[in-house]
């Protein structure tokens, strides 16, 4: 249930922790670290499996809740975001929903920004309400509007550091003063913004998530997603509202995980212990190790897709076939300010842009034109890929949501989302411009 032995000191560098942190290379052992392709554990004698099992040593049991490559991982991860402790789980969906059931628990209350990606929010106003759990969505600018939405019940604060689509960047120090002083946790999701471009602990998050199947493995290939808990909130200054923390955690008797594991890794305890035990949502060893090798070239990767967009967003900004582009790193977007705050680094490379031409029924005809005519850009449902991808969120990503939810998050039918990958920046320029030349 714990987290590797710190391989590196705290003070090393983010690429020489992107590539060696987590993991202590042996005589035995070779610098690359193993794939742990096994299901179960031998036990030296059935007094250390007792233990294990009721968490009163740490240590692994079986692959459903931890393996020792998916450690690594989650140590390295936790290093690049700077946290304390870090879970691994199937798929960044997963590590959202882990998240989110652990902290809101039995009737609780999430705010949460109307500006998310598609799927987060069939999570939030579909399946967990069947949990018993509701949300309030709110626009991620209005601040009043954060303060007005939190309850009683309200157990936890939800928003995206850069968010997908539309790529407007959250004010995370401003809605983390208002979370705290609610007594709250702010949860952010970084997948758009990944840790090489910004650490959302240092401005004020409790809980960074990510699907690791983008930025972090970069290619495509393989499923993940992990929550870093940055250690920063302390569940035990108001026990009373946090049982699953402070009280007994009856499937061990009278332990209290507060008591046992302590902050920054009391979470990490539950959620391994009872949400990714009971539900399931495991990452693979193979898929954990595939994501590590992704994760050792990410700052050269995000750098180089971080300006491609840029370079990409500017050539679109001045295209007669374009009404506008919602890229922060331009001047005049609305999130420009924030963009030069928060992402001193560059901005992330995923953003959209729209078609001009009216909003009716020839819209989607129009977004098709350009799509089924691309060559270089690939119509696909991920982001971060080491290719340049293109998606239509009316018709695919957040084609689940009503059209005043899609207008709340700033999404129109003729909304096209931007993916830059490693390609040369000069091809993919050339490719938009020959298949918008079609409309």
């Amino acid at each position: 249930m714990t987290t590797t032995e710190l391989a590196l000191a705290p003070s090393t560098g983010f690429s020489t922790t992107q590539v060696q942190g987590g993991y202590r290379a042996s005589a035995s052992v070779g610098a690359v670290p193993p794939i742990h392709q096994t299901a179960a554990y031998e036990f030296s004698n059935l007094a250390e499996a007792a233990d294990l099992f009721a968490l009163r040593k740490p240590g692994i049991i079986y692959s459903r809740n931890a393996n020792p490559t998916q450690q690594i991982l989650e140590e390295r991860i936790a290093c690049l975001e700077g946290g304390a402790s870090a879970v691994a789980v199937a798929s960044g969906q997963a590590a959202v929903a882990v998240t989110l059931l652990a902290l809101a628990h039995r009737g609780g209350h999430i705010v949460a920004a109307h500006q998310l990606y598609g799927g987060t929010i069939d999570l939030l106003q579909e399946t967990l309400d069947d949990f018993g759990i509701g949300v309030t969505f709110v626009d991620q600018d209005d601040l009043d509007a954060w303060r007005d939405a939190i309850t009683p019940q309200t157990r936890v604060v939800f928003a995206e550091t850069v968010a997908n689509p539309i790529a407007q960047v959250l004010d995370i120090r401003a809605v983390a003063d208002i979370a705290h002083e609610a007594g709250v946790p702010l949860v952010i999701d970084s997948t758009v913004g990944t840790p090489h471009l910004i650490r959302p602990g240092e401005h004020g998050a409790d809980f960074v998530v990510h699907s690791a199947t983008k930025f972090l493995s970069g290619h495509g290939s393989s499923l993940g997603g992990v929550v870093v808990d940055q250690g920063t909130f302390d569940f035990g200054a108001d026990a009373a509202r946090w049982p699953q923390f402070t009280g007994p955690y009856t499937r061990f008797g009278e332990m209290v995980l507060w008591e046992q594991f302590g902050q920054g890794h009391a979470f990490a305890a539950l959620v391994k212990s009872k949400y990714v035990h009971d539900l399931g949502p495991s990452i693979s060893p193979f898929n954990a190790w595939q994501i590590l090798q992704g994760i050792e070239t990410l700052d050269l990767r995000v750098a180089r897709q971080s300006a491609t967009a840029l370079t990409v967003a500017e050539h679109l900004a001045g295209h007669p076939a374009v009404s506008a582009v919602h890229h922060p790193g331009l001047p005049g977007n609305p999130w420009h300010e924030l963009a030069e705050r928060y992402l001193p680094n560059g901005v992330p490379s995923v953003f959209s842009f729209d078609l001009a031409g009216t909003q009716d029924e020839t819209a989607f005809t129009r977004v098709a034109t350009v799509l089924d005519n691309l060559r270089v850009f690939r119509l696909v449902a991920n982001i971060g890929d080491a290719r340049s991808l293109v998606a239509h969120p009316a018709s695919m990503t957040h084609g689940h949501l009503t059209a005043d939810q899609r207008a709340a998050a700033g999404i129109s039918l003729t909304t096209i989302r931007v993916s830059a990958g490693l390609e040369d920046p000069a091809d993919l320029i050339a490719d938009l411009d020959r298949a918008l030349a079609l409309l």
